[in-house]
């Protein structure tokens, strides 16, 4: 006797719609601060759309909106399939899709605006993350409610992977959004400096792990043999593949800060697992691949199948690259050059874009009960996507090993070839007129898509509700006498299925932060760095409300070619008084940590006026609105108490004579600059940015 029931195909819909949508928005921005790179008055004279104000958006909106959404479309559809079951609640699927929607609305309003806590992929401010908490809960009860109300009694390889991001996600966005909320849309992060970089790229590195890798290698383990209609290669190489890749994944995230303050046993671990984690990434791929044997025939006719080809190739080329990348002696070049940027996006355009792509195409005309419009259009989108992912990523390789080799230069006389910044920036910008046209290529692909879908769905008519038949769920069975016999039985039940996976995924994590955080010696105080002056906390929050660590390091690594160029380098106890860190992770512009002192306000004043005038032939847009704007100073009493409640030593009361001290320090400053003929009232916002910037580096310098 079978059950009869119906698989939810609108909520799936709502989400492809969504997917669709948001990365040709996510993609149109990325396009335009790709050439604002080359032309910085593209951002049009607004301070809404410059370069540090709306990458972040760009990232958010490919991310957490395209890939997002993705992730949604192919999990909800693939799970009532592979469970033989609904969606465990329809309600909750509804709050999750306009819940998901909401707060990616939010970031397009607030990440603009200036409101972000500066983490790189994190930058939403406390409300939002607090809304993202429970619209991922409520994705969670919705995946597993359906899970114990399933007719299928075993897991499908896919559900391990789609456990596995559920649980991941939600510790290390948790532990990531530790903030103290000093205003509706501003907050100081718990931790600082040193442990709060080490628990950034944590995070950072694992949501690339756990939201741009997991869910996809669900979905490729669901979709391509759906599409190559082969049985998936090997059973045993997805349970190594799986565990190995949770267990390792989680301790690499060291690895993007070589050579900074972090204590090198935490670098060392990361550059280690990062090495292991060659293996369980191909075995992935391997596994991928392998699938299509016997089917390759198809390969040469179906376009959606080379979606699935190119992308399963960019994730093994990727997973090969950042392992090379986590090498001491290759990341001494790489890091904070362009090379960083080409080997990302490898994998955002390669292995996220073709693979939903290749779902996309599937996946549509399945749920409206038709044929694709043109197979013709398709193949267009895939290769004219496949021309703007090499127009994208070589020029940027060749960016980044120009940048990485310039810098380190030296001429005969032992003095750099290179010592002014600008130079190697001039030297690579026809780099970033190449990939600005790599990004419109694939741009072009996807509206080329969203054409082509459009036609398809009005041939056809949505299945909101499919109809479907299975047996009721069976009693145990467990094969007999083999090695499959073990996993069978822990695929058979999901609550400790999902323990264990937190478990594995928890040690790595654990053993890395514990120590940082509980031994002293790990982070060693320096007697002379003191607090921020409140004059200089309000510049530094305008700094990150700009978006200036997009562009500008505040790490300077223990190379001769760094402390020749920018002085002593960097010690972990300088920043202990930092919540954030702002270190960055690319230099578009040099590295600021000791700026401080190194120029005069007037030049400033200047540089942020007009930079042109003071670097001829920077690409960095002029902040005119820095000199008109006023700065709020009724946040300074908030901004000192949550500093002391965080461990930063401002005495008892301070907050109450704190903008007198900030008025004085202001005045000093316009009065200087007034002596050069520069008239400006000391309650602008350009006054704190230089107070901030003339700080830097200031508390510790070379002799």
């Amino acid at each position: 006797m079978t059950d009869k029931f119906y698989y939810d195909n609108k909520i799936v819909r709502n989400f492809a719609v969504a997917t669709i949508v948001w990365g040709i928005i996510g993609m149109t921005v990325g396009l335009l601060i790709a050439m604002q790179l080359f032309k910085p008055a593209l951002n049009m004279g607004s301070q809404y759309t410059t370069f540090g104000r709306i990458r972040p958006l760009h990232t958010n909106a490919v991310i957490f909106a395209f890939v997002g959404n993705a992730i949604f479309m192919g999990v909800y559809y693939s799970l009532q399939r592979l469970l033989k079951a609904r969606m465990f609640s329809d309600v909750l699927s509804k709050i999750h899709f306009w819940g998901w929607q909401l707060i990616i609305v939010s970031a397009v309003i607030t990440l603009p605006l200036g409101f972000t806590s500066s983490h790189e992929y994190a930058e939403l401010e406390w409300p939002i993350d607090i809304a993202i908490t429970l619209i991922w809960v409520v994705f969670g009860v919705n995946m597993f409610g359906t899970i114990i109300k399933r007719r299928e009694k075993h897991m499908y390889v896919a559900i391990w992977f789609y456990i596995a991001t559920f649980v991941t996600v939600a510790v290390l966005h948790i532990v990531n959004s530790f903030q103290l909320p000093v205003s509706a849309f501003k907050s100081y992060y718990l931790y600082a400096g040193v442990q709060d970089a080490l628990v950034q790229w944590w995070y950072g590195h694992n949501a690339v792990a756990f939201f741009l890798t997991t869910p996809y290698l669900g979905m490729m383990y669901y979709f391509l043999p759906k599409m190559a209609q082969r049985p998936v290669y090997s059973y045993k190489l997805s349970i190594l593949h799986f565990w190995s890749l949770i267990f390792i994944y989680i301790w690499a995230g060291p690895h993007h800060l070589l050579y900074t303050s972090l204590p090198s046993w935490a670098q060392s671990l990361g550059v280690a697992f990062s090495i292991m984690l060659i293996a369980p990434s191909w075995g992935g791929m391997i596994n991928g691949l392998l699938t299509l044997r016997g089917a390759w025939d198809r390969v040469r006719e179906d376009s959606r199948l080379k979606f699935m080809v190119v992308g399963i190739t960019a994730y093994g080329m990727a997973t090969f690259e950042g392992p090379m990348l986590a090498l001491k002696q290759i990341n001494a070049i790489a890091h904070y050059t362009d090379w960083i940027v080409a080997h990302v996006h490898v994998g955002a355009l390669g292995w996220n874009g073709f693979l939903t792509f290749g779902i996309l195409y599937w996946l549509i005309p399945r749920i409206y009960r038709t044929e694709l419009y043109s197979k013709k259009l398709v193949s267009f989108h895939f290769w004219i996507g496949t021309l703007g992912i090499i127009f994208y990523a070589v020029p940027l390789y060749f960016a980044g090993f120009t940048q990485g080799l310039m810098w380190k230069e030296f001429n005969a006389d032992g003095m750099l070839r290179y010592p002014n910044f600008l130079e190697t920036i001039i030297q690579i910008l026809p780099m970033y007129v190449l990939r600005a046209i790599g990004g419109a290529l694939y741009l072009a692909g996807v509206i080329v898509m969203t054409y082509n879908l459009i036609r398809t769905v009005r041939l056809g008519k949505l299945v909101a509700n499919e109809p479907a038949e299975a047996m009721p769920l069976a009693k145990d069975y467990v094969p007999q006498g083999s090695e499959k016999k073990l996993h069978r039985v822990l695929e058979r039940k999901p609550m400790v299925f999902m323990v264990l996976s937190l478990v594995v995924i928890l040690i790595g994590g654990m053993i890395e932060m514990m120590p940082t955080f509980t031994i002293k010696s790990n982070i060693p105080t320096i007697a002379s760095v003191q607090p921020y002056t409140p004059l200089e906390l309000q510049g530094r929050d305008l700094y990150i409300r700009e978006g200036c660590v997009s562009c500008h390091s505040q790490m300077i690594r223990p190379f001769r070619s760094e402390t020749e160029r920018y002085g002593e380098y960097s010690k972990a106890g300088e920043f202990v008084y930092d919540h954030p860190h702002l270190w960055g992770s690319k230099r578009t512009g040099p590295d600021l940590q000791r700026e401080g002192g190194k120029y005069g306000n007037v030049w400033h004043y200047n540089h942020m006026l007009d930079p042109q005038t003071m670097s001829p032939g920077s690409i960095m847009p002029p902040y005119e609105w820095l000199i008109t704007q006023k700065l709020d100073t009724t946040t300074t009493i908030s901004k000192i108490n949550a500093m002391r409640s965080l461990g930063v030593p401002y005495e008892e009361g301070y907050e109450h004579t704190a903008n007198s001290d900030l008025d004085i320090q202001a005045k000093a400053i316009a009065a200087d600059l007034q002596k050069n003929n520069i008239k400006v009232k000391s309650d602008k916002e350009i006054v704190a940015l230089i107070a901030y910037l003339q700080r830097l580096g200031t508390d510790i310098k070379a002799k």
